[in-house]
Parts: structure tokens; C-alpha cells; sequence
């Protein structure tokens, strides 16, 4: 705010950057978080999180990121709930505008996160939200008793396709491919449970219907043909897309999207640091994402400190 100028300001408020403001805060330095939605980011919508170490039983990924934010605000971090419209990251100070305010700071993390990726296909604007879901959390109780289908084959399709047998009469997963790419223990929970079913190397190229989703049309990889699938609801889980439009042309980007950052999580531009599923890395899991939160804020405070 206005004559404030923060040590670090950490854009999203996921697992990476809630990790990221205890790690600044504890060490003392004037740490901001902004956050368009919830605390959390994209794990505050599963339901489950059953990898993550030290929950044997399992977390909801609400419950975790609720955590956290309570244990970063604990040691003194600020956070909002403002959406990020325009950055200045050259220079000192950076400059963070939203929709509501202009704030500066020494440092900044992007910890944006990435989002569900669209099919793209004719039928998916028009029907979201009226039969077009890509949440199984949010969404899955609408379809109580009633047909959905599931599009992709890795862990999330495959694990909300699991979660969705909870309401749904009915649950087919289409895979483009004809096998799944997700972890044999997820595998099984699906193969075990008796409403899922498989349509395998199809990929849905239309969806149909008049006030809400009716069906899908789905078309052979191997033979080319079409077919329509009858359903209530489409859920799409075929990948997930970087947020990086607020920097792009600033901060160096790889060909798909994400931020290039080193191993310290620092980018091309001096004191700006890229944290979670935003940036270039391997795996993007919880738990490399609250590592990389945790290696951000001690690189940005380095950087910080040389300012001094």
C-alpha cells in the first residue's frame, strides 16, 4: 500500500507460496501473499491428498491449505484476496498492481500455479458449467445418480474419476491412449471399482446437447471413427496449463509456458523467484511444491540482504 514497501510479495497462495510466507516471515522480513480465490490453489479442490508425508490417513486438500495459511499468518505474513492485473518486475522496487490496489516490494515469488488445461473442442464453452466440470470436488454431488464421463488417463482424471462414484450412477474414463498413465495404486482403485468403465483410444471431439450436456462425440485414435457417448457430464482432466500471462516478456519462459528457473528458483530478472507448478521442474506434486516455497523465500531473502 501506499508509502509500504514489502521485503517480499509472494503471487499466489498454493501450497508453494503459503510455504514460502512462513519461510519469510519467520526470518523476519515484511512478506505480503496475494491470492485471487482460497488458500490452497489447485490442492484446495481435491479432496483427498494421500501422498503428501506425514498424514497417513490422508489430508483434504481444503483442510491442508487452510493450514497453512493459518501457520504462515501466525508468524506475521499478510495475505489478501485480490487478483495480480499487471506487473513491473524490472528494477527496484518491483510492482505488484491489482484490481483493487498497487504495491511494491524488494522481491517477488510467482507461485501462480497452473490450471486445468481445455479440450478445445466444439460444445465445451458453451456447455461449462451446465454439464462441462473441471472439478470433481466442486461439481460431483449435480450428478447424483445420473451418467458422467471423465476425459484424460493420469493420476487426477483417474482419482476423481474414483471420487465421482460417490454420486454418480455411472463413471467412463476416456483415455486417448490404451492404457493410463497414472500410478499403479490409483490404477487399481479404479479397475476395483465396479461403476467405472473404459473407453480406450478415443478422444472426444464434440459435446453435444441443447440447455445442458446430453452426450459426447467420441472418435477412434486407431480407426478414426466416430461414435456419441450418452452422458450427463463431461469432466476434463487432459493437463494442466501454467498461469504465466501476467509475465510473459518479462520473466524467461520455457516453449510450453513455465517459468525457466535454477535450482535456487531464481529467474532471468534479479529478485524475482518462481515457486510450484508455474515453474519448469519434473514433478509437480504438494510436496515440491512447498520445497520449492521454501527455497524461494530463503533465495529471496539473500537477495534482499545484498540490497541492504
Amino acid at each position: 500500500m501506499a508509502n509500504t514497501v514489502y521485503d517480499i510479495i509472494i503471487i499466489g497462495g498454493g501450497p508453494a507460496g503459503l510455504t514460502a510466507a512462513l519461510y519469510g516471515a519467520r526470518s523476519n522480513l515484511k512478506v505480503l501473499v496475494i491470492e485471487k480465490m482460497m488458500p490452497g490453489g489447485q490442492a484446495a479442490i481435491t479432496e483427498s491428498i494421500e501422498n503428501y508425508p506425514g498424514f497417513p490417513q490422508g489430508i483434504a486438500g481444503f483442510e491442508l491449505g487452510m493450514k497453512l495459511h493459518e501457520q504462515a499468518g501466525r508468524f506475521g505474513a499478510e495475505m489478501v484476496v485480490e487478483e495480480v492485473v499487471e506487473l513491473q518486475l524490472a528494477g527496484q522496487p518491483k510492482v505488484v498492481k491489482t484490481t483493487q490496489n498497487t504495491y511494491e516490494a524488494k522481491a517477488v515469488i510467482l507461485a501462480t500455479g497452473a490450471k486445468n488445461r481445455a479440450l478445445g473442442c466444439p460444445g465445451e464453452e458453451q456447455f461449462r458449467g451446465r454439464g462441462v466440470s473441471y472439478c470433481a470436488t466442486c461439481d460431483g454431488a449435480f450428478f447424483t445418480g445420473k451418467k458422467v464421463v471423465v476425459v484424460g488417463g493420469g493420476n487426477s482424471a483417474v482419482e476423481e474419476a474414483v471420487y465421482l462414484t460417490k454420486f454418480a450412477e455411472k463413471v467412463t474414463i476416456i483415455h486417448r491412449r490404451d492404457t493410463l498413465r497414472a500410478d499403479k495404486v490409483v490404477q487399481e482403485k479404479a479397475f476395483n471399482e465396479p461403476k467405472i468403465d473404459f473407453l480406450w483410444n478415443k478422444v472426444v471431439v464434440e459435446i453435444t446437447g441443447q440447455d445442458q450436456v446430453t452426450g459426447v462425440v467420441v472418435q477412434d485414435t486407431v480407426t478414426g471413427e466416430k461414435s456419441t457417448v450418452a452422458t450427463d457430464g463431461v469432466f476434463v482432466f487432459v493437463g494442466m496449463e501454467p498461469q504465466t500471462a501476467l509475465v510473459a516478456g518479462q520473466v524467461e519462459l520455457t516453449e510450453d509456458g513455465y517459468i525457466r528457473a535454477d535450482e535456487s528458483t531464481a529467474t532471468n530478472l534479479p529478485g524475482v523467484f518462481a515457486a510450484g507448478d508455474v515453474r519448469k521442474k519434473p514433478l509437480r506434486q504438494v510436496v515440491t511444491a512447498v520445497a520449492d516455497g521454501a527455497v524461494a523465500a530463503m533465495a529471496a531473502e539473500k537477495y534482499v540482504e545484498n540490497l541492504k
